[in-house]
């Protein structure tokens, strides 16, 4: 789903035919590869961003809108088989199937970048290219009809939206998007709020293939109301917190033809007839401390939004602030972390930023962490410091915001 700035029409073309000004993603972890290929762009009038890491790509998927991508086939050193490559372009047209991808491939690499055609690629070029050759790929691609091509400019087909992270529990989540979002099936999205839930909602929309945007209501607002009247998909907010008589209300104004997304705390509280018109199907988004390495992912991706949009550069986190952002339960969910993170990047004065920069909006509003949690979390953050300053307490201290004395008090309880 594209949030930062406006981006060329994918469609623009110059009296030659030939796409004009077009912004490419390239995802190739290869410096080299990204110099020449950016100089064969700019040549030609394009203009390309790097992704050096599949977790970096899909990032930077889910927060702009390309016209074409061009994907290397192998990231970690010594692979040579494509799977990475492979694993990435399944997740990338999963939730945009008319993506203009054009993979990378040694000489050798051929069988593998046919399998990737036949998977959905649009083309594969081969290393060492030759500059005409690969714009007039990539601009084949970018030229290719959609599959799903729109009748007219205001049916245009929704963007798509990527669900970060890798854990087991999120891509439950996302196979459930795909699976029910092109159906007419009204969908009950649930889980703790700040979560995710209306992003999951976003993304049911956007897998549906239905050009009309959505119409957001919030029911707790009476001039809202009006537009349960509206064709097409509404989201629903907070239905559940509705009397039961209010409730058969709502069912009697909604639209017999319209799809149903409804945002909800739980579905106990609906009565059984809107149960049964707003909620066929449940997703349940599971809260982040469910989703085991995820809360990394998506701290670095927060991390670059945040650089981009207040003018820096993009900071790295120091081991020790990764062990916080691993093991800390956060209040707010996913949101609380956003937010955490935008305020370290804010706030830090050189590239990395450290785990005493975060912990401040860690610190929980209402219901703590069990003292578990939060032990767990402090010695792995005061392990990981002491081993990136090499043991030096002094160091280790500072970065972690501790005097050395309180810092010598902690290793001794936790027998560092």
């Amino acid at each position: 789903m594209s949030q930062v700035g406006d981006r060329p029409d994918a469609n623009a073309v110059s009296e030659n035919g030939q796409s004009e000004g077009a912004t490419i993603l390239l995802i190739d972890d290869n410096a080299d590869v990204a110099r020449a290929m950016d100089i064969a762009c700019r040549i030609a009038g394009h203009q390309i961003e790097v992704a050096t890491s599949p977790e970096e790509a899909l990032s930077r998927l889910a927060t702009g809108a390309f016209d074409a991508i061009l994907l290397d086939l192998n990231f970690s050193p010594g692979q040579t088989d494509g799977r990475e490559g492979m694993a990435l372009l399944t997740r990338i047209l999963a939730t945009a199937p008319d993506a203009r991808v054009v993979v990378i491939t040694a000489h050798s690499g051929v069988r593998i970048a046919v399998a990737a055609m036949q998977a959905g690629a649009c083309d594969f070029v081969m290393k060492p290219w030759r500059n005409a050759e690969l714009i007039a790929k990539i601009e084949t691609a970018m030229a290719r009809t959609p599959k799903a091509a729109p009748p007219s400019p205001a049916a245009s087909l929704p963007e798509p939206v990527h669900i970060l992270g890798e854990s087991a529990a999120i891509e439950r989540v996302r196979a459930m998007v795909q699976r029910i979002g092109p159906t007419q099936a009204s969908v009950a999205v649930t889980g703790p709020a700040g979560s995710g839930r209306a992003l999951v909602a976003s993304a049911m929309h956007g897998a549906s293939g239905r050009g009309r945007a959505p119409v957001t209501v919030d029911l707790e607002d009476p001039q809202a109301w009006e537009k349960l009247a509206s064709e097409g998909t509404l989201i629903l907010r907070h239905a559940d917190r509705l009397a039961p008589i209010i409730q058969g209300r709502l069912l009697e104004q909604l639209a017999p033809g319209a799809r149903i997304v409804a945002i909800l705390d739980s579905m106990d509280t609906l009565i059984a007839p809107l149960r049964a018109r707003i909620a066929t199907i449940e997703i349940a988004v599971p809260p982040l401390a469910k989703r085991e390495g995820d809360a990394l992912i998506l701290a670095r991706h927060f991390a670059r939004i945040a650089a981009l949009r207040h003018g820096r550069s993009a900071p790295r986190f120091t081991p020790a602030a990764e062990a916080l952002l691993t093991r800390m339960t956060w209040p707010d969910e996913v949101r609380g972390l956003a937010l955490a993170v935008e305020r370290a990047v804010v706030l830090a004065e050189g590239d990395a930023i450290e785990a005493a920069a975060i912990m401040p909006s860690a610190a929980p509003s209402s219901a703590p962490p069990s003292h578990f949690d939060l032990a767990d979390s402090e010695k792995a953050m005061i392990a990981a410091a002491l081993r990136e300053h090499r043991h030096n307490v002094t160091h280790a201290a500072a970065a972690l915001g501790l005097t050395r004395g309180a810092l010598y008090r902690r290793m001794e309880r936790y027998g560092l």
